[in-house]
């Protein structure tokens, strides 16, 4: 049983991540939206802020809490509106709908919770490929010296892919390997989040991850890229 301290500027349990929580075999504990709220809990195993209203101060806070605890979970509650304002730069380990269930809300703090793989992996290591820039030591991506504007698990999957050229992945194993094995979303989660990393690598560069039909997505190198699937 894990305690989670739910950093909040409302004392309103309403909604649905909140009800949530209070079935699962976990022990909450409420403060207000400060860094300094978790040297009063320093017993907290998983931290989550409230940031269904206020990005700028949930983000600014979470980027503290990073900064003072790395190592210890850390998820924003969203809305599916501020999805549109997260990515890596927030520092958090993963996040929370505010629509979410007990069953996803169970497998996301699981995830969560689970040991983090060495930063100083060779997987870690900055790539460039065919105009794109992946850093996975600071989270940041670039497309021809412009950053791109990630969402977590966008740029978990650029990364993921072009870390194998060529190589063709099911939507299957990329909900696997990307998302982990306790997700519980379906394969269209894979084909939003391709159809969102083709938008923002832009029409010139779109075609960099290509569509194997009836099989998945794969990572075509600038010199293959005129070749359909």
């Amino acid at each position: 049983m894990a305690l989670l301290l739910i950093l909040s500027g409302t004392s309103d349990r309403a909604e649905a991540v909140l009800e949530s929580l209070a079935f699962l075999d976990h022990r909450t504990v409420m403060g207000p939206p400060r860094a300094e709220t978790l040297l009063r809990h320093p017993e907290a195993d998983v931290v989550l802020v409230d940031a269904r209203r206020g990005l700028t101060e949930a983000r600014n806070l979470c980027r503290a809490l990073a900064t003072a605890s790395p190592e210890l979970p850390l998820l924003p509650i969203l809305t599916e509106g501020g999805l549109a304002g997260f990515s890596p730069v927030w520092g958090a380990t993963d996040f929370l709908l505010d629509s979410a269930g007990p069953a996803e809300v169970t497998a996301r703090l699981r995830l969560a919770t689970l040991p983090r793989p060495d930063r100083g992996s060779a997987d870690d290591q900055p790539i460039r490929a065919s105009g794109i820039f992946v850093d996975a030591s600071t989270y940041t991506a670039q497309v021809h010296g412009v950053p791109m504007n990630l969402t977590f698990k966008e740029f978990e999957l650029l990364k993921h892919l072009v870390q194998h050229p060529g190589r063709v992945f099911t939507r299957e194993q990329l909900l696997h390997e990307v998302w982990g094995y306790d997700y519980f979303g379906g394969t269209r989660t894979v084909d939003v989040h391709v159809r969102r990393l083709r938008a923002k690598l832009g029409p010139d560069q779109e075609q960099l991850i290509g569509t194997v039909r009836n099989v998945g997505y794969r990572f075509v190198p600038r010199e293959k890229t005129n070749h359909s699937d």
